[in-house]
């Protein structure tokens, strides 16, 4: 009997396994950098097992696999990886190394690559196979790469600079507040791992990663303000070099280890969280003196400056404008049929590429119809794609990635006539939203603090959803990004705790998901700003919103909303219309005009 492609594949890790005298191997969703979302050369989990989720991993024994994903992915999981080869397993509930503990035995020599997994999590799993007399092993010849004999090339895309108009502030003057904070925590450098950070702190783009403009790189940051940026040489432009300037000096990508090397006996500031275990060995070996410090460039970047801001503002504007013609078009043409959730995702990229500035969708758009919009992260292909029906739900979570701004929304449209369950749904999930956006908290709240917010009204009717409310986004940058976060303080999508400060940006996103049925979400991002109240004691923080489409009136049950909710969302549309109004004309105006009609 043939194997199937995900079948053959399995057995071929298993044997590599056998050859390197390995019981089990641990394969996570992850590259060098610790990233959400990583190169085509790194999807190991996806080519192993089908599996084209953003976050999960698997664990392979010789008698068994398991694989594992948090609440996003419950379904999607079983749809696309075959049980009879692999078990699911919810992080929630049971962690790789919780199952690690469970499954290893005696003797037992459990593979994982050290440039995929943090320190921290090495150690935990190293004492927990241990406890059941197994081993961890750090290997240097990956099962996976070696067996897969088509794995793609690390992109060769070149660096780009992100000039200062848009920046709103110069590489020198980062790398010096760099250094300022290294010489107040006593440390003689610091180590940049994560590609966001790398290209946020030397004003550099690239195009490595798909939908996020970042190059494959590290840095190591010296408190003098100097730096060594390690990148692939051949990507390195005149231009880029000029940019950079002799305070910079280019290693290549491969010669991290080397550069670590150097920093015998220094005390070296590196994020446990951002950096790979690989990291930490070579600085060990070199006999450095390891400071585990949050990567400096991660609360400096969230932290939008002014030219940011604005920036953002403005390429929501343009991207609104385009979001709302394709809305229009898909209230047209989808009820008609004929269009599927490909040629849906396909025309509304077409009229992000109107805009002329468009540089790539900040994300692979999420084009869900029925039964796939209960798929919160749904990613659409060849073979899973289908119909627009009348009578379903139709959702979209898309995004564009501008010079001035990276955009995150999300959108349902009703196709045919909605049900009364559709509708109750959505007007609770507006009402979190609403609440979510009119909040007024002191500063030092965390995201955590305010996630009920947006729960409030699905709670108190027995529903709730199973990922975060917001995440922090980037300035053409990374589409999520932290420290920041609007998340419950429980399970996978806990909270991080992180204070809230003005000029940080997330998204605020409640939804509500019923199984092989519909999904909905309504997505706005806002920007913390300092609240103007009369009297108050101390400082308060608000959201400014920052996303402008309109909202699905047929959607919306106004029965169940207050005075104060109804209010809300005629003021919105108010600001859509004066907003995106003139950007457009004609039909598309005229459509508007009535979308944003008052409730």
């Amino acid at each position: 009997m043939l194997m199937s492609t995900y079948e053959s594949r399995l057995h071929d890790v298993r044997e590599e396994m056998k050859r390197q005298n390995l019981s089990g191997f641990v394969v996570p969703i992850c590259d060098e950098h610790m990233s959400e979302y990583v190169g085509d050369y790194a999807q190991r989990l996806k080519w192993l097992t089908g599996f084209g989720g953003s976050a999960g991993s698997a664990i392979i024994m010789a008698d068994k696999a398991a694989i594992f994903t948090d609440g996003r992915y419950t379904i999607q999981v079983r749809d696309q990886v075959d049980g009879k080869h692999y078990d699911y397993v919810s992080i929630a509930e049971t962690s790789p190394i919780a199952w690690i503990k469970t499954n290893s035995n005696e003797g037992d020599t459990i593979g994982f690559d050290p440039w995929l997994h943090t320190s921290d999590w090495v150690k935990q799993a190293k004492a927990a196979a241990k406890d059941n007399g197994a081993e961890m092993i750090a290997i240097s010849n990956n099962p996976i790469d070696a067996v897969w004999n088509d794995q793609p090339k690390r992109s060769n895309a070149k660096l780009t600079v992100h000039s200062q108009e848009y920046a709103g502030k110069s590489s020198t003057a980062k790398r010096a507040d760099m250094a300022a904070w290294m010489k107040d925590t006593n440390v003689d450098a610091c180590v940049i791992a994560a590609l966001d950070s790398v290209a946020w702190t030397f004003n550099i783009r690239g195009g490595d990663v798909d939908n996020t403009p970042v190059p494959l790189s590290f840095a190591i940051v010296k408190n003098d303000g100097q730096a060594d940026l390690f990148v692939a040489p051949d990507k390195v432009s005149d231009d880029v070099r000029a940019h950079l300037g002799n305070q910079v000096s280019l290693h290549d990508y491969s010669a991290l280890t080397d550069g670590l090397s150097s920093l015998q006996g220094k005390r070296v500031a590196v994020d446990p969280e951002r950096s790979v275990s690989a990291i930490f060995e070579a600085l060990e070996t070199a006999e450095a003196e390891i400071i585990k410090l949050r990567d400096p460039a991660v609360l400096a970047k969230a932290v939008k400056n002014e030219t940011e801001q604005n920036g953002t503002r403005a390429a929501h504007i343009r991207d609104g404008a385009a979001l709302s013609k394709f809305l229009r078009w898909a209230s047209i043409e989808a009820p008609k049929g004929g269009q599927d959730e490909l040629s849906m995702a396909a025309k509304l990229r077409e009229f992000r590429d109107q805009t002329g500035v468009l540089k790539d969708i900040s994300f692979r758009t999420i084009s869900a119809t029925g039964p796939h919009g209960a798929l919160c992260h749904y990613s659409v292909d060849e073979q899973s794609n289908i119909a627009i029906e009348s009578g379903h739900l139709y959702l979209v979570d898309s995004g564009g990635q501008y010079l001035d701004g990276t955009t995150d929304v999300t959108r349902v449209l009703a196709i045919g006539e909605p049900t009364a369950e559709m509708r109750t749904r959505y007007t609770q999930v507006l009402k979190g939203h609403i609440a979510l956006s009119q909040a007024r908290f002191p500063a030092g709240t965390s995201g955590g603090q305010l996630d009920v917010l947006a729960r409030q009204y699905l709670w108190a009717d027995g529903v709730d959803y199973a990922h975060g409310t917001g995440h922090g986004v980037g300035s053409f940058l990374a589409v999520h990004e932290g420290p920041q976060r609007i998340a419950l303080s429980k399970g996978v999508q806990a909270g991080t705790g992180e204070p809230l400060v003005e000029g940080m940006i997330l998204s605020n996103e409640p939804g509500y998901y019923k199984t092989d049925e519909f999904g909905i979400r309504i997505e706005n991002l806002v920007l913390v700003q300092k609240a103007d109240i009369d009297g108050a004691e101390g400082e308060y923080l608000e959201f400014e919103n920052l996303t402008f489409a309109p909202l699905e009136p047929r959607l919306i049950d106004i029965s169940l909303l207050s005075p104060s909710e109804i209010d809300w969302v005629n003021d919105y549309h108010e600001q859509v219309l004066a907003k995106i109004g003139p950007q457009l004309s004609g039909d598309d105006l005229l459509w508007l005009k009535e979308v944003c009609s008052a409730l």
